[in-house]
């Protein structure tokens, strides 16, 4: 009898070790999915860095509470999938998103992102956003546009300067 208190101990530690310093997480309901669909899925999170998996909501309610997010647990109903990047924030709420418009039965429920419970509305904005790349490249472009512009017009003022033998 101890041996099974003891795997669940070890599951509720392994899901705490994950949500602790998690960057986001996603909780979604995949009734409905097909195994394949799944796979498609988790196969897709897991290019992304993020990890997708099934618990058991009692082993769930007992890591999300110690980890001080029981209003979390208040989601914890019927077949739950929780998707969890630590390095990322955007990739779990992006990649859950773009899969659930090709795929209506993946509904999400709640998440949490950088400490905060936030809900479906957040989620699906956070997932519209442009991944950690394009961000990136957008701040390049619009820092080195004023610096191009300045650049142009320092040499336009010396290609008409009169040139001295």
């Amino acid at each position: 009898m101890s041996s099974v208190l003891d795997q669940k101990k070890q599951v509720v530690e392994e899901i705490r070790s994950k949500i602790k310093d998690a960057k986001s997480i996603v909780l979604v309901d995949y009734r409905g999915l097909t195994v394949e669909e799944v796979t498609e899925l988790r196969k897709k999170c897991t290019e992304a860095g993020v990890e997708y998996k099934v618990y058991k909501n009692t082993m769930m309610r007992f890591a999300f509470k110690e980890e001080g997010y029981e209003a979390f647990n208040e989601f914890l109903a019927g077949p739950n999938a929780i998707a969890i990047s630590k390095e990322d924030v955007v990739a779990p709420a992006k990649i859950t998103s773009e899969f659930a418009k090709d795929h209506k039965n993946l509904e999400f429920k709640a998440g949490i992102v950088e400490g905060e419970l936030v809900g479906i509305d957040k989620i699906k904005a956070i997932g519209e956003l442009p991944s950690k790349e394009v961000l990136l490249t957008q701040i390049v472009i619009a820092l080195n546009s004023p610096i191009s512009k300045f650049a142009r017009t320092i040499q336009a003022i010396v290609d008409k300067e009169p040139q001295e033998a």
